[in-house]
């Protein structure tokens, strides 16, 4: 393996952990602030769902499918079914609405 691929793993991994172990080190006890515990709660939720949605639109031949699948999904979601139920329902969604359409 090149040397440079090895450097560049251990930039990322010191990377990563950094950013992993600072908040541990930087606090040391439970969070006092209700709107910063809120947050640091949410944000994996966020970067996931901002990472995901785009990608939805672009991986169907149409985008109607893709609308449709995601209507789905929402729909479920929004009545508090389960993920694997949600995630099954909007892939058939799409699916459907591709063959329809």
């Amino acid at each position: 393996m090149p040397a440079d691929f090895l450097a560049q793993v251990a930039v990322m991994a010191a990377v990563t952990y950094l950013i992993r172990a600072l908040p541990l080190a930087l606090c040391r006890g439970r969070l006092q602030s209700p709107w910063l515990r809120d947050l640091l709660f949410y944000v994996p939720y966020a970067a996931l769902g901002a990472m995901t949605f785009p990608a939805v639109f672009s991986s169907t031949a149409s985008p109607w499918s893709a609308l449709a699948g995601v209507a789905v999904g929402g729909v479920l979601a929004w009545r508090e079914k389960g993920l694997l139920t949600v995630a099954m329902a909007a892939c058939a969604g799409a699916f459907l609405a591709e063959r329809l359409l």
